[in-house]
């Protein structure tokens, strides 16, 4: 009798995006790894997602799922997934991407083979014409098997999307994604890396993340005050952990989550008053956590200083805030 490998349940939200997602689950239906179940839950969809599903769900009805919930936003979506999931690993594609034919194939093979609950891929950004606009390299000069103890500078270096991981399933029994909160991946992943010895990764370009050219330009809005959240939450959880000890890491996992993260959401933000209001607890966020403007400028990522590998508009902007030029700013804006 041969082994069955382990199930993989991808969780896929879907609202609105009758454009993609023929794509998108194509992509998972035609995964080299054939042991998965692909949960689409359909988050209230108002086009015709609801149909192109339903097709779907019926010409693969070995591996697809479908589930229909009211609209609850992102976070209740993925986890009314998680809820559904029978898989031994969770991974999560948003609908209007995809991803290589081997993704889940090769991050179990890595899970399997260091005995590890998350793996990381690479992402690349496509456009509508599937050519790459931008590489985004997660892990540069890493290893294959991390572990997290001897490197742990990975906890404040490592871009936190849930679409490029694969995780263990138990690293959900406890925790969700925060319902209502804007920027969930902030606040859980990392909950959810403070869980693991090691973590594994591929430099394989797996994820493709598409650039929409139909997407309506976000209002940037005070939800961006939920990144300041997220990093509250998981300091709470971090304060609790194995690494509680790593205070260098966590203080710079504030500078990159919780003041360059903030910021360049807070470029985007139009309305003045927004925008004094939300620098203002920038100011507290900073000054609670002991955080001085010589901290930022000397923050490293993967080694190398964070601000001097920017674009020139970017640390123009950057330099502006740090040195208190915010009425300069709204004239750039």
């Amino acid at each position: 009798m041969t082994n069955v490998l382990p199930r993989i349940s991808i969780i896929v939200p879907v609202y609105n995006v009758e454009n993609y997602l023929a794509k998108c689950l194509d992509s998972l239906v035609n995964q080299s790894h054939k042991n998965i179940e692909v949960i689409v839950v359909d988050d209230g969809s108002e086009d015709r997602s609801s149909e192109i599903i339903r097709s779907y769900a019926q010409k693969y009805s070995e591996k697809i799922k479908a589930f229909t919930k009211q609209n609850g936003g992102l976070s209740d979506a993925r986890n009314y997934g998680i809820d559904h999931a029978t898989g031994d690993y969770i991974g999560f594609v948003d609908s209007d991407d995809y991803v290589t034919e081997t993704m889940f194939e090769e991050m179990l093979f890595l899970a399997e083979k260091h005995q590890t609950k998350m793996v990381v891929c690479n992402i690349q950004k496509v456009n509508e014409n599937n050519q790459v606009t931008q590489k985004l390299t997660q892990m540069p000069n890493m290893h294959e098997k991390i572990n997290l103890e001897d490197h742990f500078s990975v906890f404040s270096d490592l871009s936190y999307f849930a679409c490029n991981k694969l995780f263990k399933k138990e690293l959900f029994e406890q925790r969700r994604f925060k319902k209502g909160a804007h920027f969930e991946d902030i606040q859980l992943i990392p909950q959810l890396l403070l869980e693991c010895e090691t973590i594994a990764q591929t430099q394989s370009f797996h994820y493709q993340y598409l650039e929409r050219t139909d997407s309506i330009t976000k209002t940037h809005t005070e939800k961006g005050l939920d990144i300041l959240k997220a990093v509250q939450d998981v300091e709470d959880i971090f304060s609790e952990s194995r690494y509680s000890h790593k205070k260098k890491e966590l203080k710079n996992f504030q500078i990159f989550e919780g003041v360059y993260s903030f910021l360049a959401y807070l470029a985007f933000v139009k309305n003045e008053e927004m925008f004094y209001r939300m620098s203002d607890q920038l100011v507290v966020f900073m000054r609670e956590r002991q955080i001085k403007i010589q901290d930022i400028l000397k923050y490293s990522r993967f080694g190398k200083n964070y601000l001097l590998s920017l674009p020139l508009k970017k640390k123009i902007f950057y330099l502006l805030f740090f040195t208190g030029q915010k009425k300069l700013i709204r004239k750039l804006i």
